[in-house]
């Protein structure tokens, strides 16, 4: 698949297999001429409400055929969607819209009243999918030049979200990538899981749509309880579909896990965190066939940059790779003083550079400017990543750990990866989540574990003792039912700080590291 505007990929298919079917959700179908029609009227409309190359659309909506429509229709006009979960509170909301300045909002119909009743609250125009599309206005061409595609938000060690622009080129590379790479096709039934604010779930739907195949959504709520997306993969003959490992721990703790292995589900892409070479082992032991690819990718550089197809030959060490970069983008690494790293095994700090870098942070050019590096390589921009990485001669590149996941203890180096693994060791742990935090003036860890039985917090601190030295012996103790996550599947990192009985404002920028 080349790397073409995703919108007119997507459109193509309007025209070469109008009556296939495009999008799904539990409330309406389109096929991809109507997917098409809709798209051009919502396009229409927002034409006729002013909208214009350049400006910023909210897409305040659930994973649904309303969001699909609503985002084709806003690159349609040449202005940016900026997806925002519904759920979130109204304040962080309007301190968002208040960043990125967005023209209008779209939410779906009866949506309005989980975002404060109205627009008003959020300090934006908000009206609905259906009312634009049943405006009347003339169809208007697909607006010319490159633009940016989409604005999304990510948390940051700034403490405020932050808007990240992806240019219209990075969003076809990625996206032609993962098609290519995933072996997408007119006969792919993708299962959206992860919610549409959180841009690893558009590795799943743009690829899938772009490649001429059908995506099926299901409320995120009902996909928590698992049974659901058991019950759709079946009922839906899903083929394809993509979430984080976290997600993938919920699944294997399922009695209906083992169905896959009956099941049309062909290819699962992982990727957002860490991944476990234990929870891809129990996956192939319960559906054989499936092939399964490790994603690597920091939201900065749209969705994806490496695909690693897993095989129990490249795993049987343990180490899970990300595999090699996709045409068009490089990686480098680099030492602690910058000097770029050729050696085959040495671990440094991973720059990415190439054709799916973003333009920048919305509104922060200082802030771009210490992620976007142009002292690492010679006359090309790379994107400082804080992740840790080396180079195997076999099976690509290989994650090691955060860079901020190595905290500075009593004068000692600690890696929170090798604290996590050692008391996974000692403890028998089904689970284990670490954690820096700030405490007095010094950097506490909290080691967080989920076991099948009962245990003594005081024995887990001793048999921790027996493997650790005292500046990598955790502070904290704390066994969990079940470790939480966060709307887009992630590891929760203030939920378990909060059963520590810490608050946020002592965390300190190391994010958590799980371990199965």
């Amino acid at each position: 698949m080349t790397t073409d505007n995703v919108l007119r990929r997507v459109l193509a298919h309007g025209r070469t297999a109008p009556n296939r079917l495009a999008v799904e959700d539990p409330h309406r179908a389109l096929s991809y001429a109507e997917l098409s029609d809709e798209a051009a009227r919502v396009a229409a409309a927002l034409h006729g409400e002013g909208i214009a190359p350049g400006d910023r659309v909210v897409l305040l909506l659930a994973n649904s055929v309303d969001f699909v429509v609503a985002a084709l229709a806003a690159m349609w006009v040449g202005a940016a969607f900026v997806p925002l979960a519904v759920t979130d509170p109204v304040a962080r909301l309007a301190s968002i819209i208040a960043d990125c300045g967005p023209a209008l909002a779209i939410a779906r119909d009866g949506d309005l009243d989980a975002v404060a009743g109205s627009g008003d609250a959020l300090g934006v125009r908000t009206v609905t999918v259906s009312a634009l599309r049943d405006e009347a206005h003339p169809r208007v061409p697909l607006a010319r030049g490159s633009h940016i595609s989409y604005v999304i938000y990510t948390s940051g060690t700034t403490g405020a979200p932050k808007g990240v622009l992806i240019g219209e080129s990075a969003f076809g590379a990625a996206v032609g990538a993962a098609s290519s790479v995933l072996g997408l096709d007119r006969t792919t039934r993708a299962l959206c899981v992860s919610p549409f604010h959180f841009d690893g779930s558009f590795g799943t739907l743009f690829p899938t749509l772009a490649s001429g195949g059908s995506a099926v959504m299901r409320e995120r709520e009902a996909l928590l309880f698992i049974r659901p997306f058991f019950d759709t993969v079946r009922s839906e003959a899903i083929t394809f579909t993509g979430f984080s490992p976290s997600y993938m721990r919920l699944l294997l703790a399922s009695r209906n896990i083992t169905t896959l292995a009956g099941s049309t589900l062909r290819t699962l892409a992982i990727g957002g965190e860490a991944s476990s070479a234990a929870d891809i082992r129990a996956m192939w032991a319960a559906a054989p066939e499936l092939r399964i690819f490790n994603r690597y990718g920091p939201t900065e550089t749209t969705i994806a940059v490496s695909y690693a197809e897993l095989s129990p030959e490249k795993i049987a060490d343990g180490v899970v790779p990300i595999g090699l970069p996709c045409d068009g983008v490089t990686f480098h690494l680099a030492r602690d003083d910058g000097t770029l790293i050729e050696r085959v095994g040495e671990v440094g700090e991973l720059y990415i550079g190439g054709a799916q870098l973003m333009t920048g942070y919305w509104g922060a050019p200082d802030l771009t400017a210490e992620v976007l590096r142009n002292d690492i390589v010679p006359g090309r921009a790379v994107y400082r990543t804080g992740d840790r990485v080396y180079r195997d001669a076999d099976r690509g590149y290989v994650y090691v750990e955060r860079a901020d996941r190595v905290v500075k203890r009593f004068g000692v180096r600690v890696s929170l990866v090798e604290v996590g693994e050692a008391i996974r060791e000692t403890s028998g742990a089904s689970a284990v989540a670490c954690i820096a935090f700030g405490r007095d003036g010094t950097t506490g860890i909290a080691s967080f574990l989920v076991f099948d039985t009962t245990r003594d917090v005081d024995e887990l601190r001793e048999r921790a003792r027996a493997r650790l030295p005292d500046a990598m012996l955790p502070d904290r103790f704390v066994v969990m039912d079940a470790l939480p996550l966060t709307a887009s599947g992630k590891l929760d990192e203030r939920a378990l700080l909060a059963a520590a009985g810490l608050s946020s404002e002592q965390h300190v920028a190391s994010p958590a590291l799980e371990w199965q």
